[in-house]
């Protein structure tokens, strides 16, 4: 009998991340939480960048044809929960955008797969904080979903899609917010510091000292006096004025000395490398960057950052989401990934040269094939067959050309 949630609601990001976890302290002294890293403005824009990677391409599941070529399977039952919507109130575009954002942050990702007649109808998403993943016997895994009325339920891993990030013990997923909770703490403390600095008129601390003695009334009252003259970002650079013999003397850190623009800069990269993102993807590129290598880094980007991840999420698909029937009789799961690889018009147009057979080598291409990557309609004919090369003969159809 199918399993169905009428109490599943609709959760924001921030309450759907305050749920993963308790604080964990740095060593900075900062309190790091899924909650907290979402301060960090490069976390957030790491998270991002991967969650929405997963969620601006395609998602679709496709059929194997008996010539060899594949077609978009939409009479099969998973074909709308996967493009459209998997459940009544998310789009495709926000449930994977949802499945990135934990996956980046707490390195797993959990849907109910609501199944009637043997057929999913539905993929309700939780909450990582609210699912226990148990296994017995070092093989039988099942999972314990906390609702919301403080009851737990058990959900048999046949009802489960699990998706784990990169995982140390092969069935969950390491939390990746509190292996780089270092990193974080350090950039949210000297984010603090900044702050702190601007809001005493960015300013040193210091300390007022005098010869003679004062009186615990007359302390308190110097010490209101000078907060209300000198304080805060309204009294920067006011003139001080002492008397009775007070001296000031700083003795904070001048913020050069700690460097603190560099330190900010490398938090950047160093969180960068905990995610696996390019720093150029969350807007951080040094002097030396060209248009050029940008547009490489872009592309990079795509292979080595986003290409794990959309093989990752495939795979899971096809083994949770499909029955061995469906894998026997041709059927699997692509992100469509062509347009985010196109490039530069110049360098584009030089590989479909190539790849319809310019310059002597073989076409792997025909042109309805390219005019498919440029979103354009097929001609049919003789564009929807290789072409012959320019300048060897023997070789594809000899009534069309690679321009053509």
């Amino acid at each position: 009998m199918a399993l169905t949630w009428p109490w599943q609601k609709k959760s924001n990001i921030t309450d759907i991340l305050r749920s993963l976890g308790g604080a964990s302290s740095a060593k900075s002294g900062a309190k790091v939480t899924y909650e907290t890293a979402l301060q960090v403005t490069t976390a957030l824009a790491c998270a991002r960048v991967i969650a929405e990677g997963l969620a601006q391409v395609p998602f679709k599941i496709f059929r194997e044809t008996p010539n060899g070529g594949r077609e978009a399977a939409k009479d099969h039952p998973l074909y709308d929960l996967l493009t459209i919507s998997p459940n009544p109130w998310q789009t495709s575009y926000e449930f994977r955008e949802l499945m990135g954002m934990h996956l980046v942050f707490a390195g797993n990702f959990f849907a109910f797969k609501n199944i009637a007649r043997g057929k999913i109808i539905e993929l309700f998403p939780y909450e990582p904080g609210q699912v226990t993943v148990k296994r017995e016997n070092g093989i039988d895994i099942t999972y314990a979903v906390k609702l919301k009325n403080g009851d737990s339920i058990d959900i048999p891993a046949e009802n489960m899609w699990h998706v784990r990030g990169p995982s140390w013990n092969g069935w969950m997923g390491m939390d990746a917010v509190k292996m780089i909770r270092e990193a974080i703490g350090l950039s949210l403390a000297t984010e603090e510091h900044g702050a702190r600095m601007f809001s005493n008129g960015a300013r040193v601390g210091g300390t007022l000292t005098t010869d003679g003695a004062l009186k615990p009334a007359q302390v308190d009252e110097l010490r209101a006096a000078w907060k209300e003259t000198q304080g805060g970002n309204a009294n920067a650079y006011e003139t001080a004025i002492l008397w009775g013999g007070l001296k000031w003397t700083p003795i904070a850190q001048q913020n050069d000395q700690a460097q603190l623009i560099e330190q900010r800069m490398f938090q950047v990269q160093e969180i960068c490398r905990g995610f696996r993102v390019m720093p150029i993807m969350v807007g951080h590129a040094d002097k030396a960057q060209t248009y050029a290598s940008s547009e490489q880094q872009f592309l990079a980007h795509v292979g080595h950052t986003m290409g794990p991840w959309y093989e990752r999420v495939e795979q899971s698909a096809e083994v949770n989401l499909l029955s061995e029937k469906d894998r026997a009789a041709g059927y699997y799961v692509k992100f469509i990934t062509a347009g985010l690889l196109r490039g530069a018009h110049q360098a584009r147009s030089e590989y479909y040269a190539k790849a319809l057979g310019a310059g002597g080598s073989p076409a792997w291409m025909t042109a309805d094939e390219v005019r498919g990557l440029e979103e354009l309609n097929p001609m049919g004919g003789a564009a929807a067959e290789l072409p012959k090369p320019t300048n060897v003969g023997g070789f594809g159809r000899p009534d069309i050309s690679p321009t053509e």
